[in-house]
């Protein structure tokens, strides 16, 4: 017997010509779209207004998986960290991170990461497969939902920071966004929404070519192509000057903001020089910020956070230069849900 076809890859007119081929009216199809979609059914039990016998035909003839929340745990600091489970029991995590203005969902687009960044938790581990885009999407709905319940607001941003690299699951992550832009959708703005990327240039050039409306965040940690390919192997294949070019390609292209995430390691990356280095690169990219991040340690690096006087002196060297830079401080580490630390712990 084949496979059963997953309800939500089906589009809407898809849907409609089932229901008019097997004799029931066509609006029928409008009602599970927006089950699925809108509604957040995740089961066709779930869907009330279709007949028993509909809804059992629908069960035979359509798989409808869905992520399930498997585990949630809760910072001090207020940031849940979940961990998610997916029809063929795969684990991935996702993260709330609330402040005064914004619940933001931190998101995983891939089970586990191919590309070995050596400060990243993910990154130890083997990448299992990507997350398909009504996964993506699972996440985003069951985060609002404890936004909702935890402090009685949506979503207001969502950024792919999560586990995997998003731009080598380039389609999922673009059908993702675009459904969760969708009126019919979750009808959030994609100016909310930021990818983030280690650094794919191909693919941020192809971002550029699909005129996205999304923001893009480049994580560079490092300024110099010595230093980066140390800490991220895939600075050998994609350096910053092929990123620098793909940027520049990207903001042509879209008009869309661009951010650089830098994680300051002690004695490696936080010197005068190295803030030189950064300074450099950030003139070479209309960039509109740059995230100054605190490390997180993980049991298999040896880097260690800076000291508060050598942050404080690397962020004031920047200012001075005119650099728009802004210090983020780590949420949910208690939890293993800080930047950097998602394992599946």
């Amino acid at each position: 017997m084949s496979e059963k076809k997953n309800i939500r890859h089906l589009t809407l007119s898809e849907i409609e010509n089932y229901f008019v081929d097997m004799g029931e009216k066509k609006f029928r199809a409008k009602q599970v779209y927006e089950w699925i979609w809108q509604k957040h059914a995740f089961s066709f039990a779930d869907m009330t207004n279709l007949s028993k016998e509909l809804r059992t035909r629908l069960d035979n003839e359509f798989s409808h998986p869905s992520l399930r929340l498997d585990t949630t745990q809760y910072s001090e600091d207020g940031t849940i960290k979940s961990r998610f489970k997916t029809y063929d029991n795969h684990l991935v995590e996702g993260v709330l991170i609330p402040t005064e203005e914004r619940k933001t969902a931190c998101v995983s687009s891939q089970v586990g990461c191919s590309l070995s960044c050596k400060f990243c938790a993910t990154g130890y581990m083997d990448r299992k497969r990507n997350l398909t885009y009504d996964e993506i999407y699972d996440e985003v709905v069951l985060i609002n939902n404890q936004s909702e319940q935890a402090y009685q607001k949506k979503l207001t941003n969502i950024v792919f920071m999560g586990m995997g690299e998003p731009l080598l699951n380039y389609s999922n992550v673009l059908k993702a966004i675009e459904r969760i832009s969708a009126e019919d959708g979750l009808f959030m703005s994609p100016k909310r929404i930021t990818v983030s990327t280690a650094g794919v240039a191909k693919q941020i050039r192809k971002l550029g070519d699909d005129k996205v409306r999304f923001k893009l965040a480049l994580s560079l940690h490092a300024a110099n192509d010595i230093k980066r390919n140390e800490i991220m192997p895939i600075n050998e294949t994609n350096n910053i000057k092929a990123l620098v070019e793909a940027l520049n390609y990207f903001y042509k292209q879209t008009g869309n903001e661009i951010t650089f995430e830098y994680i300051l390691f002690k004695n490696f990356n936080d010197s005068q020089k190295d803030a030189e280095e950064l300074v450099k690169i950030y003139r070479q990219v209309p960039a509109d910020l740059v995230n100054i991040i605190e490390y997180n340690p993980i049991d298999a690096f040896r880097f260690a956070k800076p000291a508060e006087d050598v942050i404080e002196n690397f962020m004031h060297y920047l200012e001075k230069n005119r650099v728009n830079a802004r210090l983020r401080r780590s949420r949910g580490k208690d939890i293993d849900a800080a930047c950097g630390q998602l394992a599946n712990k």
